[in-house]
């Protein structure tokens, strides 16, 4: 009989964008057991990316790690689990990533604008996770925390909502002075 696995909130093993060659564009290791240094996580990205490329699955198991992956235009977006994980608790991470870039990008998933935009998809990745846990699953809700341009909205392009809450903040903030 095999014996049951700790329940444990460190789900994720590390997340990754990599362009059509297999270069990394952004990735985050979270378990340093499992790839202690920058060598081994390039090459394991390198097997990944030559195992993944041509392949028309979303999901493959490779190296003792389970991971979803999806392709758009030029980029794959890759969520590792350990071979344990439930398969779609890593899918949901991988599209929340993916849908939360989608957003953040206005439907433009390309190299180009990732690398344009990469501080707020850097800030979306540890938004959705931290240190292997898995913080937020909902594109939208992530959305909201990483949206650093509305304060660069001109008045007039801002819906009613967000100017009624910039009015709220500014009131708040010059009562508490």
């Amino acid at each position: 009989m095999d014996s049951l696995m700790e329940p444990t909130l460190y789900t994720i093993k590390g997340m990754c964008i990599l362009d059509n060659d297999g270069n990394r564009i952004l990735a985050k290791y979270y378990d340093k057991n499992v790839f202690p240094t920058v060598k081994e996580q390039r090459a394991y990205e390198k097997n990944l990316f030559n195992k993944t490329h041509r392949a028309d699955a979303e999901i493959i198991m490779l190296d003792g790690l389970t991971c979803v992956y999806k392709s758009n235009v030029d980029l794959f977006f890759y969520v590792m689990g350990s071979t344990q994980e439930n398969e779609l608790i890593l899918l949901s991470v991988l599209n929340c990533l993916y849908d939360t870039i989608t957003m953040i990008l206005k439907k433009n998933v390309e190299k180009r604008a990732v690398l344009e935009n990469l501080d707020i998809v850097m800030l979306a990745f540890d938004e959705i996770c931290d240190g292997g846990i898995i913080l937020d699953a909902d594109p939208s809700s992530v959305m909201k925390r990483v949206d650093l341009r509305n304060d660069d909205i001109p008045i007039g392009e801002q819906t009613v909502a967000q100017v009624l809450q910039s009015a709220k903040e500014q009131l708040k903030w010059s009562l508490l002075k």
